[in-house]
């Protein structure tokens, strides 16, 4: 168990006035089980991954040995290395009819290199929690170094461990407080029996809390923030995100409502920032998801009257290229987890009748979407199906479909809900997928881009069930029209069970219309698990889309095309 101690590192004594110390923070985000140079949907190598963050991380450490390594969560689920050990390796289970005997591993891939690496602390984020308490514990135990969240707490009668708020170290003799912040929003996208026993509380509440009780017992001379959330606003412009109300993505407000914080190293959004000041100064950096970088803060102090002060403080990016080679010891620890995850990915499910192509799917109604809308209404019974596009760069030849492949279309452990809906609320949604375009400048959209950078394309969803237009000559909130259900106009009224991923039906992306909606029908198994199922039977996909939905007018459609290929396919700019 790991005690809410101050835990010391030998180092070097320093002594009188006017000494200096460098102490040096490295920080990891959204890993989601990255640890090969390699990606599993499209079979080839990537620059990403712990085995080539484990080689800056030496490098780091040999340049300043006074040195924290942290995880800013959602580390156990993602990618297909990880995925599959937690649904199928660890529960002892090969569902779906595939054939492929299981190993005997038994401890989570990304606690192993982790331990080899030496990490100080990891932060609790919220896709830990996607596969149960169950397999959360079984990763947290193999973990020797503590996961921290000041605001997840434990009910007494949960029998769980609580989570320590945070970690306290000496490096040389500079005594550095690591706060852990977990987004507060785990129980909209996660289904009851994911967090039974657990309380999510406010980051701003939790961090002015734990920081008063590190100034009570521990005087610390650095502060910082590690929190799985991320920046609700830009920061240029201070402009807020739709659908942000500070409280999944709290870490501007912890910045500027809480004194004494010194620096906030964050993740959970995907983004990345190297260095920006908000506040009285504080440092905020957050590095790229999937090992893509290491991120790097360094502290340079200077004692004034017996007391560590810091004088200056940056952040830096490093990213992972080509040119990083992997490290040797992470890859032979995840290599059986490897193997066998290839293999897993490498068995037949389908057939497709043509080739098949994400890249315009975002633009146009296309077979592969329809692929995902097939299942949906198949296993949910329901009126109308809604689903993104989540990879436009994901192919399907003419042939043979397997595993990996279905997976590189539905890269989420997402699972299928259906709601009880209506027109109303129907359309509501489908205006706000719509923002993801702009509205042209002129009547026949022969200007400027149509493709709307500040929404994310993984929250532009696309219907099955009704037929209907997007008309970009409209502004936002006005494009739906000839919005049509079995043949007529779709009523506010009409009653429509809605199928729909537990992300979406928590009103995730702006979709707030279905978060208070009764859900009345949960699959139990993720969508990718439907799909392979579904289709190992039906043996074929769809050849075609069936052209149910289009954008308006012609002109906007052939604009965007170009635009969306541009996008997914960046080999073919000019």
């Amino acid at each position: 168990m790991f005690l809410r101690s101050v835990l010391l590192l030998a180092g070097l004594a320093w002594q009188g006035a006017g000494q200096t110390a460098h102490i040096r923070i490295l920080v990891t985000t959204d890993l989601h089980g990255n640890i090969y140079p390699w990606d599993y949907f499209a079979a080839q190598p990537a620059n990403r991954g712990l085995a080539k963050i484990a080689t800056l991380i030496r490098q780091q450490r040999k340049e300043n040995p006074e040195t924290l390594v942290i995880d800013c969560g959602d580390t156990i689920q993602g990618s297909p290395l990880e995925s599959v050990y937690q649904e199928y390796v660890r529960t002892g289970r090969m569902p779906l009819g595939l054939n492929v005997p299981l190993p005997a591993l038994r401890v989570d891939p990304m606690m192993l290199a982790m331990n080899a690496l030496g990490y100080d602390a990891m932060v609790v984020g919220n896709h830990e929690f996607n596969f149960g308490l169950k397999n959360l514990e079984a990763a947290r135990r193999s973990a020797k170094f503590p996961w921290i969240s000041a605001n997840t707490l434990v009910t007494a009668a949960s029998g769980l461990r609580p989570f320590e708020p945070y970690l306290v170290k000496t490096l040389g003799s500079v005594k550095v407080a690591v706060i852990g912040i977990t987004t507060p929003a785990v129980p909209n996208w996660e289904k009851p029996e994911n967090y039974r026993g657990l309380k999510f509380v406010s980051g701003v509440d939790a961090v002015r809390k734990a920081l008063a009780e590190l100034r009570a017992q521990y005087q610390p001379d650095v502060v910082i923030v590690a929190a799985h959330a991320g920046l609700d606003r830009d920061l240029r412009s201070g402009e807020v995100r739709p659908g942000e109300a500070g409280f999944e993505n709290m870490v501007y407000q912890i910045a500027t409502s809480v004194e004494g914080i010194d620096a906030i190293v964050f993740g959970h959004t995907h983004q990345v920032l190297e260095q920006a000041f908000v506040g009285s100064g504080v440092l905020l950096h957050q590095p790229k998801n999937w090992g893509m970088s290491l991120g790097r803060v360094d502290f340079q102090l200077e004692q004034v009257q017996g007391r560590w002060r810091i004088a200056s403080k940056q952040a830096r990016l490093l990213p992972v290229t080509r040119e990083v080679e992997p490290d040797g010891e992470i890859l032979s620890l995840a290599r059986p987890y490897h193997e066998w995850t290839e293999q897993f990915l490498e068995q037949p499910v389908a057939e497709s009748p043509e080739d098949l192509d994400g890249a315009l799917s975002r633009v146009a109604d296309t077979a592969l979407v329809d692929a995902i809308h097939q299942v949906q209404l198949h296993f949910s019974k329901a009126d109308v199906s809604l689903t993104a596009m989540f990879n436009p760069r994901v192919r399907f030849p003419k042939g043979a479909v397997t595993v990996r492949q279905l997976a590189a279309l539905y890269i989420y452990d997402n699972e299928l809900y259906v709601i009880e809906g209506n027109g109303k609320m129907l359309k509501a949604a489908l205006e706000n997928a719509a923002r993801y375009f702009l509205s042209c400048r002129d009547p026949v959209c022969s200007e400027g881009p149509l493709l709307n950078r500040k929404v994310i394309g993984y929250n532009y969803d696309m219907a099955q069930g009704v037929d209907y237009e997007i008309d970009l000559t409209q502004p936002e909130g006005s494009r739906i029209r000839n919005l049509r259900y079995r043949g007529k106009p779709l009523e506010d009224l009409q009653p429509l069970r809605i199928a729909l991923n537990n992300y979406r039906a928590s009103g995730s992306g702006g979709y707030q219309m279905f978060r208070q909606a009764r859900v009345v029908w949960k699959s139990g198994e993720d969508i990718r698990n439907l799909m392979i199922e579904y289709y190992r039977r039906q043996k074929k996909l769809p050849a075609n889309a069936d052209g149910n939905w289009k954008i308006v007018p012609e002109s906007a459609r052939k604009r965007l095309e170009t635009e969306a290929l541009a996008e997914a396919r960046p080999e073919t700019k000019d």
